[in-house]
């Protein structure tokens, strides 16, 4: 798999990112990583896919990309990697967001139809419309501490993110060694990017195929939310799987699998 890692600048921000797969990839998938989770966590996924080639950022504040002295929102953060994604020589891309990366993944979608070719979602929700997972589970996200404690990840893990998580500090401890952690400004900063944002109201217009995946065991986000979804893109589909929030790190082959069926499938190639 070629691994590429670097660091691109967009209007002063510098945003470090990895383009990883095979030379002779058919399609390019951009990948919205999950809160407070640098690009390093993305690699374990990466390398299972056998046609796809992954492009992925660290978002302001997070891993190698140095926190902003303003907060963004997803808007900013759209344009500001469709515009990486032009000097990195990307065209049309397939989208794929995680949890809080599914809300910058549907915001880039809604800002640039023309450049998404399709959309997929994963453990994530249309917004301040969501339907909230375990309060007491949600606290325990507030901030980054995970990430910068490996002991503190193991401890909280099982519960925050559940199905086979719940039974593996192994994988816990591997996902954490492997992050670059950010600082508490930019992990707020991230916080700040979704606060009263929702896209509830333009769902509909979103008109390329998607597909929403959602774990049957997730505390942070239920399945109900990957039902809203569903519910309001005109062509989209709901996968559930057996697992926790965390499906892309406990079954990256499946997950992968499960992606380029999609991608490469009839309806989606015809908006290539």
């Amino acid at each position: 798999m070629k691994e590429i890692v670097n660091t691109v600048t967009i209007g002063g921000q510098d945003l470090r990112y990895a383009i990883l797969g095979p030379d002779d990839a058919e399609r390019s998938l951009l990948v919205f990583n999950g809160i407070g989770a640098s690009l390093d966590s993305v690699f374990p996924l990466a390398r299972h896919f056998a046609r796809t080639r992954i492009v992925t950022f660290d978002v302001p504040g997070v891993g190698g990309s140095p926190t902003p002295v303003l907060p963004y929102r997803f808007t900013g953060l759209s344009r500001m990697i469709v515009r990486a994604l032009d000097k990195l020589g990307f065209g049309k891309v397939d989208v794929f967001g995680v949890s809080w990366g599914g809300a910058a993944a549907q915001q880039f979608a809604h800002d640039h139809p023309e450049r998404t070719q399709s959309l997929i979602l994963a453990a994530t929700s249309a917004g301040f419309v969501m339907v909230p997972g375990n309060l007491k589970v949600l606290s325990k996200m507030a901030t980054p501490k995970r990430y910068l404690n490996p002991d503190y990840m193991v401890e909280v893990g099982p519960d925050i993110y559940g199905g086979q998580l719940r039974f593996s500090d192994a994988v816990l401890r591997e996902h954490a060694s492997a992050l670059k952690p950010g600082n508490n400004r930019g992990y707020l900063y991230q916080l700040l990017a979704g606060v009263g944002w929702t896209s509830w109201v333009w769902l509909p217009q979103l008109k390329m195929p998607a597909m929403i995946v959602m774990g049957d065991d997730d505390p942070i986000v239920p399945v109900v939310n990957g039902r809203i979804l569903a519910a309001r893109l005109p062509d989209a589909k709901l996968v559930t799987m057996p697992c926790g929030h965390l499906f892309i790190l406990t079954s990256p082959a499946e997950t992968a699998a499960l992606i380029e069926d999609f991608i490469f499938a009839p309806e989606a190639a015809k908006c290539a």
